[in-house]
């Protein structure tokens, strides 16, 4: 005659599992964060390098020149900035404002990019200082050279536009700065107003008592 246990068998445990939606917005707002942030540092460092050299003839001599990234184009530095201004931005506004947004942010991490790189064959800046230190208007510059500061700049302006490209693919599932809502979107609980003492009833006045409050003042 057979026997039945009536023990329960003990079940493995299935161990949690994090959501794959939850864990791809972190790590896709990190890397945005990251590449904006790093993106514009980049620029705004690189343009203010040394971009282009030459030598101006004065006088039977040969004057060295150069010029920097303000010098050639102010455009790279101008777009790192209003990207990191969208940037910030984005964790401001929602839905298709977000989106309007992280558009702006690629936009301007192509343009300083693009700005950047046809600013690495430019000598229009060099001119202009030739002539001005020799006093020819038709001067020009002489063995012209481009630093790698140029493809630098574009490199930090592709980070930006990275970062706007993560920010349209995923944005929306980003949180949003708001003093009045949760990280779950729903309204905080508002304190209820504080009932005025009444000093009548000596359990009111006890109340404020423990709560390090002057009653006499209350009343």
């Amino acid at each position: 005659m057979g026997y039945v246990s009536a023990v329960p068998v003990p079940q493995p445990r299935a161990e949690a599992v994090p959501a794959p939606d939850s864990a791809g917005s972190r790590r896709s707002l990190a890397a945005g964060l990251l590449l904006g942030a790093a993106g514009a540092t980049v620029v705004l460092l690189a343009s203010g390098q040394t971009w282009a050299e030459g030598r101006a003839s004065v006088g039977g001599g040969a004057l060295p020149l150069s010029a920097d990234g303000q010098d050639i184009t102010g455009l790279p530095a101008a777009l790192a900035i209003v990207g990191l201004a969208a940037l910030v931005a984005v964790f401001a506004v929602r839905r298709s404002g977000r989106l309007l947004v992280a558009g702006l942010l690629a936009l301007s991490g192509l343009g300083a990019a693009l700005s950047a790189f046809l600013g690495a064959s430019d000598s229009a800046a060099l001119d202009e200082q030739a002539a001005r230190t020799t006093g020819d208007s038709s001067a020009t510059i002489g063995a012209l050279s481009h630093t790698a500061w140029p493809y630098v700049t574009a490199a930090g302006g592709l980070l930006i536009l990275l970062a706007g490209l993560l920010a349209l693919r995923y944005g929306k599932r980003w949180p949003t700065m708001s003093g009045r809502y949760e990280r779950d979107g729903t309204p905080r609980p508002r304190k209820a107003p504080r009932k005025a003492l009444d000093p009548d009833r000596p359990e009111d006045l006890w109340k404020a008592l423990d709560r390090g409050e002057d009653p006499t003042r209350e009343a």
